[in-house]
């Protein structure tokens, strides 16, 4: 995973697979794009305007824990 945020732009990128593959856009909300990958995967999202959407202090630095469930 991987979890870009560019300041000047205000936007934030989440992308779950690193896979290179063609991807389709949908859009969910004014400032919400999925990125629909393989089999119909959701494999990035997109977040404009991230400052007014999430709580980038609580965002960065990124804490995550394993566990041994399978999602």
């Amino acid at each position: 995973m991987k979890i870009l945020y560019n300041d000047k732009t205000d936007l934030l990128y989440i992308r779950f697979d690193e896979k290179k593959q063609e991807v389709i856009n949908k859009r969910i909300d004014s400032e919400i794009v999925l990125d629909i990958g393989e089999d119909e995967k959701v494999i990035g999202i997109e977040i404009m305007d991230a400052s007014q959407n999430v709580n980038l202090r609580k965002l960065f630095p990124v804490k995550y824990a394993l566990t041994s469930k399978a999602v």
